[in-house]
């Protein structure tokens, strides 16, 4: 998301960062191309007709225009008022203190509702809550059936009374379910159309009535664009929605729908999906998202993703086998691996601040590289991987033979080892180094 508006945004912010001194001039071509990257992003006209103003009348203020330092004035200036757009902070979700936190999920057919039921649940769960899926799609052919399977792959219950009950007595149950199972959040996923209708909004009306939910999140497909926008505004009309969830985002390079909901319904983006995959829904924040957009990096997501994927108590052996040297390929594997699950290179890169994203563009972990170094390292004894200095040629060529490979792929993998293994040891040698034994400076290696 936002790819080709980051590029157009950057460029034009970087031909404002090296000048010395601004005139109103310069402010009025850089607010040109900002505008139209904008509306070329299908932002929605009037909210950047107010975006540009804002921008505008700030940059000509005195804190830019007697800055020694206009140019990065200006793009804080941009920064901060992306981030107002798009909300100026994370919005979380609100549970119910005293009783069952009740969600209600909406939308159009073919937006993503019931998968992202399944990713909200399973997140939900690794926060230590213990949901329940209540199947309220009575219209849907195979509706039912595909919550269901989607619960069994996160490992969450689901309520279901087929489809030849309404939706209220199918909720009334549910709650009855929940409570005598010990079930703290009730995630119900209702029925959507190809489009809005009348019969649709009363039946969710109706539903809402009953259960009154915390939240009542609508699931938008960001690809839409500007019909996302308006899918949102009569929703909201409707049932007052508590939250927005974008989908697909992943295949959105434009972004208009994420930076034209916040302002034009006045409702905060909760989500995004951002592929696929079960575990792929991210807490939407947008001064992370305004710093990404515009080429700052986002440490803070990078070190999220970090978290998820390395275990605490993995990490802190490794660390101590990074300082005593005895770092081997199990140890090798085990952060390749884990290095994987982070998610694709590409999109790590561009949390990095400086780092030159463009240049790096289609970097990606080669899954199948991946797999020939697992099949290598498990053709190996327990010794020889604890060992690898041991690993003469007639190993090198039983390895080979075992994981299927060549020997030079085995010698290419025992190289990369060796290099990885002396660029740690400098780290470690550095971190102990004169000018860090006296003062309090302390380096943290995050592999």
């Amino acid at each position: 998301m936002f790819e080709n508006l980051a590029e157009r945004l950057q460029n034009t912010m970087s031909a404002l960062r090296g000048k010395g001194k601004l005139t109103e001039k310069d402010i009025d071509v850089a607010m040109r191309e900002v505008k139209l990257s904008l509306l070329e992003a299908d932002v929605n006209f009037k909210v950047v007709k107010e975006f540009i103003k804002h921008v505008k009348e700030r940059a000509l203020g005195q804190e830019v225009m007697e800055s020694l330092t206009p140019g990065q004035q200006v793009i804080k200036i941009v920064r901060d008022e992306l981030q107002a757009i798009m909300g100026d902070k994370e919005s979380k979700i609100e549970f119910n203190t005293n009783g069952i936190t009740y969600i209600m999920m909406c939308g159009l057919q073919g937006a993503g509702k019931t998968t992202t039921t399944g990713k909200l649940a399973l997140q939900l769960k690794n926060k230590g809550k213990n949901p329940l899926l209540v199947a309220c799609d009575i219209y849907r052919p195979a509706a039912i059936k595909q919550l269901q399977v989607v619960g069994e792959s996160v490992g969450v219950d689901v309520f279901e009374m087929g489809n030849k009950t309404d939706v209220v007595t199918i909720a009334k149950e549910a709650t009855k379910f929940a409570n005598s199972n010990g079930k703290d959040v009730v995630i119900i996923d209702t029925a959507g159309r190809l489009h809005v209708d009348e019969e649709l909004m009363d039946e969710l009306v109706k539903l809402k009535e009953f259960v009154t939910p915390q939240e009542i999140l609508l699931v938008l497909d960001a690809m839409t664009g500007q019909d996302a926008v308006r899918v949102a505004e009569t929703f909201n009309g409707y049932l007052d929605v508590t939250g927005v969830v974008l989908t697909k985002v992943d295949g959105d390079a434009r972004g208009g729908a994420a930076l034209s909901i916040k302002k034009v319904v006045d409702k905060p983006i909760k989500y995004v999906a951002v592929g696929e995959k079960m575990d792929q829904l991210e807490v939407f924040h947008p001064d992370r998202m305004a710093s990404r957009i515009l080429g700052m990096g986002d440490i803070l997501s990078l070190i999220d993703k970090a978290q998820l994927a390395y275990d605490e108590n993995e990490a802190a052996k490794l660390q101590e086998k990074i300082k005593t040297q005895s770092f081997d390929l199990n140890d090798f594997l085990s952060q390749l691996q884990q290095m994987k699950n982070m998610g694709p290179l590409e999109d790590l890169i561009k949390m990095i601040p400086g780092a030159n994203s463009k240049a790096l563009k289609g970097a990606t972990v080669d899954e199948k590289e991946l797999v020939y170094t697992e099949a290598i390292i498990q053709s190996m004894t327990q010794k020889e991987r604890e060992n690898p200095s041991m690993i003469n040629g007639s190993r090198r060529k039983r390895i080979a033979k075992g994981s299927g490979t060549s020997v030079q792929r085995v010698n290419r993998l025992l190289k990369q080892f060796e290099d990885m293994k002396k660029m740690m040891k400098q780290m470690s040698a550095f971190t102990k180094g004169s000018r860090f034994k006296k003062g309090k400076s302390k380096l943290n290696f995050p592999f």
